[in-house]
């Protein structure tokens, strides 16, 4: 299950998560982000327990956006106990982006 972040609930369920969290800041109106997301919900299937997998809409999110400074979306960040180990841009194939969080599985 893909989990929708917010400002609310980004500390408790990326910040202090016990596995590996991969973020997609992405918005409603962005063709390459809404490519991504049977991709995501792929990926939250299969590594289900391994790795939590959420996503920000930068249109209603905008201070957790500004934070991370996004500047160009689909915006992927990966983070390892509390903090961001990993950033990347753009659309990808499910092969691509699961070799992107593998090195972060346990």
């Amino acid at each position: 299950m893909v989990l929708h972040l917010n400002n609310d609930n980004f500390e408790q369920e990326v910040m202090k998560a016990e596995i590996p969290v991969l973020v997609d800041f992405w918005a409603p109106w962005c063709g390459p982000c809404q490519m991504m997301g049977p991709v995501l919900e792929s990926l939250a299937k299969e590594y289900d327990g391994r790795l939590k997998v959420g996503k920000v809409n930068v249109d209603e999110e905008q201070e957790l956006a500004g934070q991370f400074e996004v500047s160009g979306i689909p915006m992927f960040m990966i983070f390892n106990r509390g903090e961001m180990v990993e950033t990347f841009t753009g659309a990808m194939s499910a092969r691509a982006l699961a070799a992107k969080v593998a090195p972060y599985l346990k």
